[in-house]
């Protein structure tokens, strides 16, 4: 594979000193990771009518995310050597296009395999996103606007997380699930138009170097350890989130209105954890890397035998929001800090663990369900959880050494 690192570097070694700054299209990118967030994660809070209207389980519809998952991890990998020099405004209008075209697919599906090969289409999608937002983001705006210009993508993450599942329940029982899909289709069409205008050119010198700052990074034991523990992370918030519909509604018994209330609770507390992590981060690092999913473990057990109170349920899940969507900032922070002089490298290798971990999760998660119930998934998902925690303190203990 080649590295992502050398994609981002070649691509803005020539633009750095540039003093023109395109925020209209920095603010069509973050319409696009909107779009492509809320794309990702709308089977979340519609498994159940996707899943009685194609004639599946919940846990086979819960795998179009497991299957998203896969395509990105494979298409971060691939990607580089793909596209070469392509002119990455093209790059981006064909990956918008493509969006487009997936929730097409999933919202005309006839059957459970069309189904999934639009949600593969998606993977696709995030996988090439992702690989070169960090270098789209140096490539518009001076060097000193880049943080800027990358909390204004990460505000289309969070604006997405806060509304994505709780108004596609709602749009889900007033259209159902495939016009909650044809919604979508239209944002994407904007921000294809939007993009169209607003990015400049990006033209791409030809990469000169290989995998090998990646490999080489993973020698270092303490960025494996936390590589890993970033997977286990992800792993184990996934196998339990995906599945959190139906358990609302079979164990906690809640109407559709009620379900979509607990998902904003779940979306806003998120975006509070965003906003108040800085704090903690001026304080401890590693505490909130294990500290963290040892908390959401703790969260997944007591959802077992309160899941049939409401009110429990939801405090719960509103915990599990405010630290579960502030995690990653800590994992970015900790990557910055363990490599930082290889930190788009380790960001490139970041996105293909995360991506597998995902699908992974939501893949076991979905068995278990299937097959032994919530209970099982539930208990796999704070194991996996506890063995992120101990993998972050593993991780930190080689730092110290």
């Amino acid at each position: 594979m080649k590295s992502t690192t050398s994609d981002v570097y070649d691509d803005t070694s020539s633009d750095t000193q540039k003093t023109t700054a395109h925020w209209s299209g920095v603010f069509a990118m973050s319409l696009c990771v909107f779009t492509l967030i809320a794309s990702e994660f709308m089977p979340v809070s519609l498994l159940t009518p996707i899943a009685s209207d194609l004639q599946i389980t919940e846990g086979m519809a819960g795998q179009g995310i497991a299957i998203s998952g896969a395509f990105a991890v494979l298409t971060s990998l691939l990607l580089p050597a793909i596209i070469g020099t392509m002119d990455r405004k093209k790059l981006m209008l064909i990956l918008t296009v493509l969006m487009g075209v997936s929730g097409t697919i999933v919202a005309l599906a006839p059957n459970y395999p069309t189904y999934m090969l639009g949600r593969g289409v998606l993977g696709v999608v995030i996988g090439g996103f992702w690989s070169m937002s960090a270098a789209m983001a140096i490539r518009l705006v001076p060097p000193n606007k880049v943080h800027k210009a990358l909390a204004i993508f990460n505000g289309g993450n969070a604006l997405a997380t806060v509304i994505a599942a709780p108004l596609g329940s709602y749009l889900g029982s007033l259209i159902g699930w495939r016009g909650t899909f044809l919604v979508l289709i239209p944002i994407a069409l904007i921000t294809l138009v939007w993009q169209w205008q607003a990015l400049p050119a990006m033209k791409t010198q030809a990469s000169k170097t290989g995998s090998k700052n990646i490999l080489k990074a993973l020698k270092n034991r303490a960025v494996a350890y936390g590589m890993v523990g970033c997977g286990a992370f992800f792993m184990g918030q996934f196998a339990l989130f995906t599945y959190l519909r139906p358990f609302l509604e079979t164990v906690t018994h809640t109407s559709v209105s009620t379900l979509s209330l607990l998902l904003l609770t779940i979306g806003f507390s998120g975006l509070i954890g965003t906003f108040i992590i800085g704090k903690v981060l001026e304080l401890t690092l590693y505490g909130l890397l294990i500290g963290i999913p040892a908390f959401m473990a703790v969260i997944a057990l007591a959802l077992i035998p309160f899941g049939s109170n409401v009110l429990f349920v939801a405090i719960l899940l509103a915990l599990w929001g405010l630290v579960a969507t502030a995690a990653p900032v800590a994992w970015w922070t900790w990557l910055a800090k363990a490599m930082p002089n290889n930190a788009e490298a380790g960001g490139g290798l970041m996105v293909a663990v995360v991506q597998l971990s995902i699908a992974l999760g939501s893949t076991i998660g979905g068995v278990l369900f299937d097959v032994h119930g919530y209970q099982s998934t539930f208990v796999a998902s704070a194991a996996v959880l506890v063995l992120g925690a101990f993998l972050a303190f593993q991780a930190y203990l080689c730092r110290a050494h």
